[in-house]
């Protein structure tokens, strides 16, 4: 499980897809109280950001055409440190994990990165 924490309109249907359904993995896990140390320790999990990136998946799933039906309920940060629930993901490093991962993603940000420099203008 992991969050990329990307901008979703880069991401290959693969990830996009992978990354919303971790989200849920990850509010099941901490409804469980569970330890997300490793998860935090390797780069993986930004805990206060679950609901707002998860409703970024969401919007470009819908935005591709498909159906997105799974509301994410709130987790439970309350047994985590503050500064496990404090956490945050290098974004960088992600990023780049991805794309040595996925050619896909690495052109879909490209293509992004290029349209968002010089949009057309209709």
């Amino acid at each position: 499980m992991r969050q990329w924490l990307i901008d979703p309109r880069a991401m290959c249907l693969k990830h996009l897809l992978g990354e919303h359904v971790e989200h849920h993995m990850f509010v099941g896990t901490l409804q469980k109280r569970k330890s997300v140390k490793g998860y935090l320790e390797n780069n993986l999990l930004e805990p206060q950001s679950l609901i707002v990136r998860h409703a970024a998946l969401a919007q470009e799933i819908d935005a591709r055409g498909y159906s997105h039906a799974s509301p994410l309920e709130e987790p439970d940060l309350s047994y985590l440190s503050a500064e496990d629930r404090e956490h945050k993901i290098n974004k960088q490093l992600a990023e780049l994990d991805l794309f040595q991962r996925c050619t896909e993603c690495q052109l879909r940000a490209i293509a992004l990165e290029t349209h968002l420099r010089h949009p057309c203008k209709e």
